[in-house]
C-alpha cells in the first residue's frame, strides 16, 4: 500500500512539474533571446537546461525545509498525520481554485530588464507580443552584452522563480522519509527539465502554433484539482 501511495504522489508530482514547465516563461524567453542573438538550437537547449537546473535546485532546497518540518510534525502526531496532510493538500487545492476563480491564476512574468508585472489579466493574453516588447527593453538582447552575461540573466530569471506548485508535493511525501524526498526531487527534475526542453525545441523547430498558453491561464485550476485529488487519495489509501 505504501508503494501505491508513493507512486501516486510521484505521478502527481511529475504532472505538476511538467505542466508548470509548459508555461511560456519557462521556455519562450530562451527562444526569443536565441533568435535575437543568433544562437544555434544546441546552444539554446543547453542554456535552457542550465537555467532549468537552477530552477530545480532552488525548488528542491525549499522542499528540503518543508520535508524537515514534516518530519517533526509526523513524530508529534503519528497516526493522525495522513489526515493532516490530506486535509492540508485539499485546503491548498481549494486555495488554487479560489485563485483561478478570482481570475488571477498563477503568473510568472519576469524578464530581466523588462517592466511587465503580473496582474489579474495575465492569463488572458492572446499572443506572446508582451514578451517581444519586454525583450526590446531587456539587456538580454543587447549586442554590447557578452553571451555569458545574457546566460547569467536567463539563469537568474528561473532560479529566483522556484516552482511553488511542487512544494505541497514534498509535504505529501514526508511519511516516506528522506527516500521519499529524494524520489520526489528526481521526479521534479525530470518533469521540469523535460518539459522545458520539449517546449523550447518545439518552438525552435517552428511549431509556434503549438497551443500552450492555456496552461498558464488555467494552471491554478489544474493544481487545485491535482492537490484536492491527492489529499483525498492519501487518506483513502492509508485507511
Amino acid at each position: 500500500m505504501n508503494s501505491t501511495i508513493l507512486t501516486t504522489i510521484a505521478a502527481t508530482g511529475f504532472t505538476v512539474a511538467f505542466f508548470h514547465a509548459a508555461i511560456p516563461t519557462h521556455w519562450l524567453p530562451f527562444v526569443l533571446v536565441s533568435r535575437a542573438r543568433g544562437w544555434s538550437r544546441a546552444k539554446t537547449l543547453g542554456v535552457t537546461l542550465l537555467a532549468g537546473l537552477g530552477h530545480v535546485a532552488v525548488t528542491s532546497l525549499l522542499g528540503l525545509g518543508i520535508a524537515w518540518f514534516g518530519f517533526q510534525l509526523d513524530e508529534k502526531i503519528g497516526a493522525a498525520f495522513p489526515w493532516v496532510i490530506g486535509g492540508g493538500l485539499t485546503a491548498i487545492g481549494l486555495y488554487y481554485f479560489w485563485r483561478q476563480w478570482r481570475g488571477g491564476g498563477i503568473c510568472h512574468h519576469a524578464v530581466p530588464g523588462g517592466h511587465h508585472h503580473a496582474d489579474e489579466h495575465c492569463g488572458e493574453e492572446k499572443e506572446h507580443s508582451h514578451w517581444h516588447a519586454e525583450l526590446k527593453e531587456s539587456p538580454l538582447v543587447s549586442e554590447r552584452k557578452s553571451d555569458w552575461t545574457v546566460i547569467g540573466g536567463l539563469f537568474l530569471m528561473l532560479t529566483l522563480s522556484p516552482c511553488e506548485g511542487f512544494l505541497p508535493v514534498y509535504l505529501s511525501g514526508v511519511q516516506f522519509g528522506w527516500h521519499g524526498f529524494l524520489v520526489l526531487s528526481v521526479i521534479l527534475a525530470l518533469g521540469a527539465l523535460l518539459g522545458m526542453l520539449i517546449f523550447t525545441w518545439l518552438t525552435l523547430v517552428g511549431l509556434e502554433k503549438f497551443e500552450v498558453k492555456n496552461f498558464e491561464r488555467y494552471e491554478a485550476a489544474l493544481l487545485g484539482g491535482l492537490f484536492c485529488a491527492l489529499g483525498v487519495l492519501i487518506v483513502l489509501l492509508e485507511h
